[in-house]
C-alpha cells in the first residue's frame, strides 16, 4: 500500500441542488426554484397515474418533502420487520400540475430530485423521463422538450417501496428530500463537470484551480467570455480571472482557470471559513449563466505514524455514524432539524461524521461545511451480494457505476467531505471477485476525484479481505475490532488507518436497571431480551452494555486516544435511528446505540466524551436518586479540568476518587438513602463545579424549554420544546410518565411529538405526548404566514405552560 499524502486540497461547498447559504452571493441569469409545495399524493398503486387527464381532484394535497411510512401503524407482523420499523411501505403516487411562463419558452427547464425512496419513475406530461431504483441518490432529468408555456403541465412520480424488506433500518417512503427547478438559458454552465481545488497553499498564498464546462443547446454557435471570481466571507471580491471561449451549436467546452488567494483563511474544524466562488458568462457584455458556490480551502494528510493532519496541525477525528432519519420527523429532510442535531453533536466535542450507509441530503454536507465537521461520504451498504431480500443488490449491475459517479460529482466539491466510503461491510470481502470490484469502484472515483482517500467500513479489516487486497483502499477502514488497533502496523505494514465504525454500546436514557461493575453482551440476557416484553430494562445507561462484535465506549477510546497513529474513530452512532434495534425485536422499534435518544436527548456516555473532547468544564453525576431503601447504587461521574471529586450524601463525605492510569470515569458504591447527592470537583484543592440530585417526589409542574421562539415565515422551519417533569421542589421526577396535552394557536401546527423510547409505540404525529423517564419533546413547524402564534401545554394537576412564538 502506497503512503498517501493529500495536500494542497480544498474545495466548494457545491450550490449543485438549490443548496446555498443566504450570505453567498445571488444569482442574477440563473434561477433556481424550490418546488415543494402543492403537491397531490394517493397512498396506493394508480392505473395510468401518469396521464394528464387523470381526475386527482380527491388526493391528499401536501407539500415536499414527505415521508408517509412515519405514520404507518405498527404491527409486529409488518413486511418490514423490526429492522426497518416495522415497515409497510407500499406503492405512492405523486403528481404536480404547474403552469409554464411565456418567458421559459426559450429556456432550457431542469428538474432535480435530491432523493426519492425507492424505484422511482417520473413522467412529464405523460412522457416517461425515466426509472430510478436508488432511493439515495440524487437525480435531474430535462423537462424542456416537453413543456408547454402558458399551459398547465403535470409532473408525476410514482414511487415503488413495496418491496419490503429493501433495507437494514429504516429508510421511509416517498419523495424524502427537497425537489428544485432550475431555468436556464439554453447555453448555461453545467454543475455536473464543475470542480474546484487548491493544488497549492501555504500561509501567503493558495492557488485555486476552477474546471467547468459550458454547454451550448442552441442551434447557433455561441462567442462567450467565462469570468470566475472569488468573494470572502464579507463580500469583497479578492481575486478575478476571465477567459474567452467559442461553444459550436450543440456542443460542449470545458475551461480550466486558475485564481490566487494571497493570505487565505483556511478552513477548519474550530474556523469553517468559506469563501464565495462566482462564475458568469456573457455574450457580448450581456449576462446569460451564472452559477455561485462557497470555497473551502484546507490541507490535510493522513499519514502512517502521525495520523490525520489538518493544514499542517495533529486532529483526532472524533466522529460519529449518523442515519439519515430524523426521529420523530422520519425520513423527511428538515434543513433546522438537520442543525440541531449536528449543534447537539458539536456541543459533545464531536468533529466528523459518516454517512452511513449511503449519500446524505445535500443539506447535511452544506451545514457540515459551515459548521467544521469531518465527513466520511459513504457510498453503498451493498454491492452485488444481497444482505436483505429485495435490497440494491438486485440492481447493482445496471447501476452500480452512475449511482456512484453521480454520488461524487454531486458532493466533491464539500470542504466538509475529507473521505470517500465505497461500501460499509461489503460481502465481497470474502469473496475473490471483490478484489476487482473495489478497483473497478476505486478507479471510478479516482477519475472524478482524486483528492480525497478512498476506504470501506471493513469488519474483517485483516490483509486476505478481498477489498483489502486490492490495494486501492488508501485508508484501512477498520469495523469493530478495536482489540486489534494497537497492532495495525504489524498487520498492515504499509497501510493508513481509520476506525469506520466502533463501540456499538447499547443504552436507554434514564434506565439504570443493573450494577455496573459486570460488563454485559449478548446472550448474556437473551432470555429477558424475548420474554419480559420490555427491553427498555435489558440496558442501561451505564458504559457496560455491548453488542458481542463491539466495545464499551470507554475501551475503544482509550485505545484511539492513546496512540497518533490512530487517525480517529466514527462510532456507531450519534444518534438513536428508527428500525435496527438490534438484539431486540418486537416491541422495540428503534435503536439503542446512539449517544443521544431519538427525541435528542443526551445519554449519560455523552458527558464523558464531552469531558475528553472538549474544553468545557464537565462534571456529570448520575443516575437519579429514587431507588428503594438500603438498595446498593453505582453512582458514577464524568469530569474533567480537575484532580478529584467528591461525593456527599446529605453532606455527609462518601469520600474523594480520582481517575488514575487511564480512567475516564470515577465511582461510588452507595446505599440509597433519600436526600441529596452532591459531587464536588476540584484542582489543586480549589473547587470547579458542583453537581447536585435529589431525591424527587410526585410530579408537580412541568418546565417547558423551547430552543427556539422565533421562526421563520414560510412553513419550513421549526421549534424544539422541552418538557421535564419536576417535583414541588424543582426536581426532575425520573420514572415521570405524564400524558401532554399540546393545543395551538395561529399559524403554526405540530411537526411531530417524540420521548426517546425505543419501545413507544404511540404516534408520532398527535396533540399530545407521554413523557419518558420525565421527558419528552414537541416539535412545532412554522406556517407560511407572519405573525404570533403560541403552544399551551397541559398535564393534569400542574398549571397550563405556555410558548409564545413569533413567525417573521
Amino acid at each position: 500500500m502506497k503512503k498517501i499524502l493529500f495536500i494542497g486540497l480544498g474545495v466548494l461547498s457545491v450550490l449543485f441542488f438549490g443548496c446555498h447559504s443566504t450570505d453567498t452571493p445571488q444569482l442574477e441569469a440563473r434561477k433556481i426554484e424550490k418546488f415543494n409545495s402543492q403537491w397531490l399524493f394517493h397512498l396506493g398503486e394508480v392505473p395510468d397515474g401518469e396521464t394528464t387527464a387523470l381526475d386527482d381532484s380527491g388526493w391528499q394535497v401536501l407539500d415536499l418533502p414527505h415521508d408517509w411510512s412515519i405514520d404507518e401503524p405498527y404491527h409486529m407482523d409488518n413486511p418490514g420487520g423490526a429492522g426497518t420499523k416495522f415497515m409497510i411501505g407500499g406503492i405512492g403516487w405523486y403528481r404536480r400540475t404547474f403552469t409554464v411562463p411565456d418567458q421559459w419558452k426559450d429556456k432550457r427547464v431542469e428538474i432535480i430530485f435530491d432523493g426519492v425512496y425507492h424505484n422511482s419513475t417520473v413522467w412529464i406530461n405523460g412522457h416517461k423521463l425515466g426509472t430510478r431504483p436508488n432511493g439515495y441518490i440524487s437525480f435531474k432529468y430535462d423537462l424542456t422538450p416537453w413543456l408547454e408555456p402558458g399551459k398547465n403541465n403535470v409532473l408525476a412520480v410514482r414511487v415503488d417501496n413495496a418491496d419490503q424488506p429493501n433495507s437494514r433500518w429504516y429508510s421511509g417512503s416517498g419523495i424524502y428530500r427537497n425537489v428544485w427547478l432550475t431555468i436556464t438559458d439554453k447555453t448555461f454552465i453545467d454543475p455536473w463537470q464543475f470542480f474546484v481545488t487548491t493544488p497549492e497553499v501555504c500561509d501567503t498564498s493558495a492557488t485555486v484551480r476552477v474546471v467547468s464546462a459550458v454547454r451550448n443547446e442552441s442551434n447557433g454557435r455561441r462567442e462567450l467570455v467565462m469570468t470566475t471570481s472569488i468573494f470572502d466571507a464579507m463580500g469583497e471580491n479578492i481575486s478575478q480571472v476571465g477567459s474567452p471561449l467559442d461553444v459550436e451549436a450543440n456542443g460542449v467546452e470545458e475551461v480550466v482557470q486558475t485564481l490566487t488567494l494571497q493570505s487565505p483563511h483556511l478552513w477548519s474544524v474550530e474556523n469553517p471559513y468559506l469563501y464565495s466562488v462566482v462564475q458568469s458568462v456573457r455574450e457580448n457584455g450581456t449576462l446569460i449563466d451564472d452559477f455561485v458556490v462557497p470555497l473551502g480551502v484546507r490541507y490535510f494528510q493522513f499519514n502512517r505514524d502521525q495520523g490525520f493532519l489538518l493544514n499542517g496541525k495533529s486532529v483526532k477525528i472524533n466522529g460519529v455514524c449518523m442515519h439519515h432519519d430524523l426521529g420523530a420527523l422520519g425520513a423527511a429532510i428538515n434543513l433546522r432539524a438537520m442543525e440541531r442535531q449536528l449543534q447537539i453533536l458539536k456541543e459533545m466535542g464531536c468533529n466528523g461524521i459518516r454517512t452511513s450507509h449511503n449519500p446524505p441530503a445535500p443539506e447535511l454536507l452544506q451545514l457540515c461545511d459551515r459548521m467544521g465537521f469531518i465527513v466520511m461520504d459513504e457510498a453503498f451498504d451493498m454491492w452485488k451480494r444481497s444482505k436483505t431480500k429485495y435490497d440494491y443488490a438486485s440492481n447493482w449491475d445496471e447501476w452500480n457505476e452512475q449511482d456512484l459517479r453521480d454520488h461524487i460529482v454531486r458532493d466533491r466539491n464539500h470542504p466538509s467531505v475529507f473521505i470517500w466510503s465505497i461500501g460499509n461491510e461489503i460481502l465481497e470481502q470474502w469473496h475473490p471477485e471483490g478484489t476487482e470490484m473495489a478497483s473497478r469502484l476505486a478507479s471510478i472515483v479516482r477519475t472524478l476525484d482524486n483528492t480525497r482517500p478512498i476506504t470501506a467500513g471493513n469488519n474483517h479489516p485483516y490483509p486476505d479481505n478481498a477489498l483489502i487486497k486490492s490495494g486501492d483502499l488508501d485508508l484501512i477502514g477498520y469495523n469493530y475490532k478495536h482489540a486489534d488497533f494497537e497492532k495495525f502496523k504489524e498487520t498492515h505494514p504499509a497501510g493508513v488507518f481509520i476506525a469506520t465504525e466502533t463501540v456499538s454500546g447499547l443504552a436507554t436514557r434514564g434506565s439504570y436497571d443493573m450494577p455496573s461493575d459486570s460488563i454485559r453482551h449478548w446472550p448474556y440476557r437473551w432470555d429477558l431480551l424475548f420474554t419480559d416484553g420490555n427491553p427498555d430494562n435489558s440496558c442501561s445507561a451505564y458504559d457496560n452494555c455491548r453488542a458481542p462484535w463491539g466495545s464499551t465506549h470507554e475501551e475503544t477510546w482509550k485505545v484511539v486516544k492513546k496512540h497518533d497513529y490512530l487517525s480517529g474513530m466514527f462510532i456507531w452512532t450519534g444518534f438513536d435511528y428508527l428500525g435496527e434495534p438490534t438484539p431486540y425485536v418486537w416491541p422495540s422499534r428503534s435503536s439503542y446505540f446512539g449517544i443521544v435518544d431519538l427525541a435528542g436527548f443526551p445519554k449519560d456516555v455523552y458527558y464523558m466524551y464531552q469531558s475528553e473532547w472538549t474544553n468545557k468544564t464537565v462534571l456529570h453525576l448520575f443516575p437519579h436518586w429514587n431507588w428503594e431503601e438500603g438498595i446498593e447504587v453505582d453512582v458514577w461521574a464524568y469530569y474533567n479540568q480537575a484532580d478529584e471529586v467528591e461525593l456527599f450524601l446529605n453532606d455527609l463525605s462518601l469520600g474523594i476518587r480520582r481517575k488514575s492510569g487511564d480512567d475516564l470515569h470515577v465511582q461510588w458504591r452507595v446505599p440509597f438513602k433519600a436526600g441529596t447527592l452532591k459531587a464536588v470537583s476540584r484542582k489543586n484543592g480549589q473547587e470547579v463545579m458542583v453537581k447536585e440530585i435529589s431525591t424527587a417526589g410526585d410530579p408537580s409542574q412541568m418546565r417547558v424549554v423551547a430552543d427556539r421562539t422565533t421562526l421563520e415565515a414560510g412553513g419550513e422551519d421549526l421549534s424544539f420544546i422541552t418538557i421535564d417533569i419536576l417535583d414541588k421542589n424543582g426536581n426532575l421526577v425520573p420514572h415521570a410518565s405524564n400524558k401532554v396535552s399540546i393545543q395551538i394557536e395561529g399559524d403554526v401546527w405540530i411537526a411531530g411529538v417524540d420521548n426517546g423510547s425505543q419501545i413507544s409505540h404511540d404516534p408520532f404525529k398527535a396533540d399530545w405526548v407521554k413523557t419518558f423517564n420525565g421527558k419528552c419533546l414537541v416539535i412545532i413547524r412554522s406556517g407560511k404566514q407572519t405573525g404570533k402564534a403560541q403552544v399551551r401545554l397541559s398535564s393534569g394537576g400542574m398549571d397550563d405552560q405556555l410558548v409564545n412564538i413569533e413567525i417573521r
